[in-house]
């Protein structure tokens, strides 16, 4: 007993050792980590294609390759890794070889490259370029999309001649005579995303969903919106043919005969969102995602099946009270896996289309993307924790076990100190509880108390998860406890919760944040006079709601937020969205003055560090332009920061380590953590660090 208790001491003091002996998470260690993509299994599940993507922070630069291995996790190594990127890898139907995209000869195309070796070839070359490309099960043709004037469909001289003529012209304009215009970062300048039948054998384009429609429907963080069916004579695609597209979310499934013939709606019935078409191997089902409620964008996602033999459709994830993500047919066409959002996690779930039995495959993890093998012996899946980027691992059906197949950032872990997350419960608004995460700082010290960081998600509708990121390590590696909540609006806690923000946006999540800031700073170590706040989006409407509610936070900082809600109606450009969450119209709804942040400048008083793109569709950089003046014309200490390059995202590579430096250097200055690594004017002005 004396030499097992001794040697759980040592054992004790190592690893204390060696965790003392890593170094903090810096800003420029957040473009060391490599990030691995999704895994796509080879037709006899033997072999696995992945991505990863490397950035150079210096230079502004990400890139991506494509590796292959075993199965099993053997014999890994590169496949595709040319100094352009490759990515979107997919096999052909006999396992031998691997298509992938890539821009190495100017814009993407398609290439294929064997896999007993030999170099890659182009395959397209289509005008503007390609995105989201599907074999057919024949392994005869590729469907892909891309942006197109509507009179030349698939015609690349028409395209080429039409688009040149814009942007060379004399007369550099925008014109609309309808809404939804522009989208997100774009103005449409009369293109429209089609689906382009590419034929393998005779190299020749047929546009195969014809007129000024988007088809598929954009699915905000991608998503494939087509299919083929197994028999590579119809393709299943959605599209939001309606009158007022700005202001309705009704997408519908679409057939379309390949051999020639009118599109047929076959989700009319449902006036919501209908889309992420899948055939089941055996022909008789299209799986899909499914919303109820119209204009609702943020109702659950549930997972329906349309019965190709009896035209008639059903839910089959009822019981299943969160959104569905990813899915995925078993090859027996009886069990569809997919992934829910759940209290802070995406497991992998199992549902039987007969019984409508939900079986959870995996524990609580964050799993971002899934593989099945043939039979579903085994399942390949990609998952992250806060104290871990996203590597690929294996689960065996049969004993359970689960295998790391991939190690690309075990380097990188053994150097740096990235922080795990804590979790507790606080009591909120209607005696609800929410859930929080915490991320205690870099040599952390229980003695001591530190400077806090409340950070509030956007969305609204959207879920804080037990998942990397990196600002749940750069304010912790600075000195920080940072602290993460889901509180009413959020995903994974039950629809109902989820709604609850719809017609209350400064309500119950206010509440919420104040309890949860009440139960943060009683925690022994947090330092209740030198708290902030952060968020973005929906975040950064919170931050302003904040200046007009709360005097608590020595300081805020509020990225692509809404500060008025009449004005940002007029200017963004997903009308169904506030519509649906103001409850109508800004001269029929009283909801834009209730909730109105700008209502409330006469009580600002904390300073704040306002970031934005020129390029934001979705919350225009003049919301923030706004918020800005009315700070500056009060007095108060504030800073601007606009992307002139970016809209609702600033890029990752190019943008966020300024983004990320602007942070630190306001925290710094109000809250004492550790001041910025690098020189703020010489980031903008010379676009280079000064360390």
């Amino acid at each position: 007993m004396k030499i097992k208790i001794l040697f759980l001491v040592v054992l004790s003091f190592i690893s204390s050792s060696v965790f003392a002996q890593k170094r903090a998470f810096t800003i420029a260690d957040l473009y060391k980590i490599k990030n691995v993509g999704s895994p796509v299994l080879s037709p006899d599940g033997k072999k696995i294609v992945y991505t990863v993507s490397t950035s150079d922070m210096e230079k502004g630069k990400t890139n991506t390759d494509i590796y292959i291995m075993n199965a099993d996790g053997t014999e890994n190594k590169g496949f595709a890794t040319d100094e352009k990127s490759e990515f979107n890898p997919f096999w052909d139907n006999k396992g031998e070889g691997v298509y992938y995209l890539s821009s190495k000869e100017g814009s993407v195309q398609l290439y294929y490259q064997p896999v007993s070796g030999g170099s890659a070839k182009k395959l397209t070359d289509f005008y503007g370029g390609i995105s989201d490309p599907v074999l057919s099960p024949d392994g005869k043709m590729i469907a892909f999309t891309s942006s197109v004037f509507p009179e030349c469909g698939a015609d690349q001289e028409c395209n080429k001649e039409n688009t040149e003529a814009m942007e060379k012209g004399p007369i550099q304009a925008h014109m609309a005579d309808a809404l939804l215009f522009r989208h997100w970062t774009e103005y449409s300048d009369g293109k429209f995303t089609h689906i382009i039948l590419f034929n393998l054998d005779k190299e020749n384009y047929t546009d195969v969903t014809p007129g000024s429609w988007e088809s598929p429907t954009f699915q905000l963080g991608g998503g494939i919106g087509f299919n083929f069916s197994p028999d590579s004579k119809e393709l299943c695609f959605m599209s939001k043919r309606v009158k007022d597209p700005a202001s309705s979310t009704n997408s519908d499934l679409w057939l379309v005969p390949l051999t020639g013939g009118e599109a047929k709606n076959i989700t009319s019935e449902n006036k919501s969102w209908d889309g992420n078409p899948i055939y089941s191997p055996d022909g008789r089902y299209i799986a899909y995602r499914k919303q109820v409620i119209p204009n609702y964008e943020s109702d659950r996602f549930r997972i329906a099946i349309y019965d190709r033999q009896s035209g008639k459709s059903r839910i089959v994830t009822e019981k299943f009270d969160n959104w569905v993500d990813d899915f995925a047919w078993a090859d027996n066409s009886k069990d569809i896996y997919f992934t829910g959002e759940v209290k802070g996690y995406t497991p992998l779930y199992r549902v039987n289309i007969e019984s409508g039995k939900i079986d959870k495959v995996t524990a609580d993890e964050s799993v971002s993307s899934f593989g099945l093998s043939p039979q579903v012996k085994f399942i390949v899946y990609n998952k992250r924790t806060v104290e871990k980027p996203g590597e690929l691992y294996s689960l065996d059906m049969a004993s359970k076990e689960v295998k790391e197949l991939t190690f690309a950032n075990k380097d990188f872990l053994d150097e740096v100190d990235v922080r795990p997350a804590e979790q507790m419960w606080v009591k909120g608004a209607d005696g609800k509880d929410v859930h929080v995460f915490i991320v205690k700082p870099h040599d952390f010290d229980p003695k001591k108390k530190y400077p806090l960081i409340l950070n509030v998600h956007g969305g609204p509708q959207s879920q804080w998860m037990d998942a990397f990121r990196g600002d749940w390590q750069v304010y912790p590696g600075a000195g920080y406890v940072v602290a993460f909540a889901n509180p009413h609006g959020s995903t994974g806690y039950g629809q109902e919760y989820t709604h609850a923000i719809s017609g209350d946006y400064g309500g119950k999540v206010f509440q919420d944040l104040m309890k949860v800031t009440d139960a943060l700073e009683k925690l022994p170590y947090v330092d209740k006079d030198r708290m902030g706040a952060m968020g973005w989006s929906y975040g950064g409407y919170m931050m302003d709601w904040f200046e007009g509610h709360t005097k608590r936070f020595k300081c805020i900082a509020s990225m692509m937020g809404l500060f008025d809600l009449k004005s940002f109606y007029g200017t963004t450009e997903e009308l169904w969205f506030p519509e649906y969450d103001q409850k109508g119209q800004p001269w029929n709804s009283k909801m834009y003055e209730k909730w109105d942040p700008s209502a409330y400048v006469k009580n600002f008083a904390t300073p704040a560090l306002i970031i934005t793109g020129e390029r934001d569709y979705r919350v225009s950089y003049t919301q923030s332009l706004e918020f800005f003046t009315s700070l500056q014309k009060l007095g108060i200490d504030s800073r601007l920061i606009v992307f002139k390059n970016d809209g609702h995202w600033p890029n990752n590579v190019k943008s966020m380590p300024l983004y990320y430096n602007a942070h630190l250097d306001w925290f710094h200055k109000y809250l004492g953590g550790d001041p910025a690594p690098y020189d703020m004017t010489l980031m903008i002005r010379n676009r280079a660090f000064s360390k």
